[in-house]
């Protein structure tokens, strides 16, 4: 019989949840739903999740539908507003905002970006 070296089945898990975001990027992905996914209680899945992706769940997941919705820009998704809301924001403006932080461009700015310079500006992110 083989034993799983814990830090190897935390890995697993992880994967799972990164795999579980990717899959689920319009439903609730909260701290009790993910930790439920991983297997683990919040408390420790908050500090495996934390030091595995370097960040807090919630920054991973704003960054992982920011991502998404950048992809979709990219793609010439047109109204700006249907691409906010699906990745979470109940406004225009907030998207916008959080966007800007986290590109450093609006979406109509980045719109206007050639394929390349978006993919580029897109895979900076390093999200797993």
């Amino acid at each position: 019989m083989t034993e799983t070296h814990p830090v190897h089945g935390h890995h697993e898990r992880i994967q799972a949840v990164y795999r579980y975001i990717r899959q689920n990027m319009g439903e609730p992905l909260n701290r009790d739903v993910l930790a439920s996914v991983a297997g683990f209680s919040v408390p420790h899945f908050h500090r495996i999740f934390s030091a595995s992706a370097g960040m807090s769940i919630a920054c991973y997941v704003r960054q992982s539908r920011l991502k998404r919705a950048g992809q979709k820009l990219r793609a010439g998704a047109v109204d700006i507003t249907e691409v906010a809301l699906a990745a979470g924001y109940d406004t225009h403006a907030a998207f916008s905002k959080a966007f800007k932080q986290q590109y450093d461009l609006s979406p109509s700015e980045f719109r206007q970006l050639g394929c390349r310079a978006a993919t580029e500006l897109l895979r900076k992110d390093n999200i797993p």
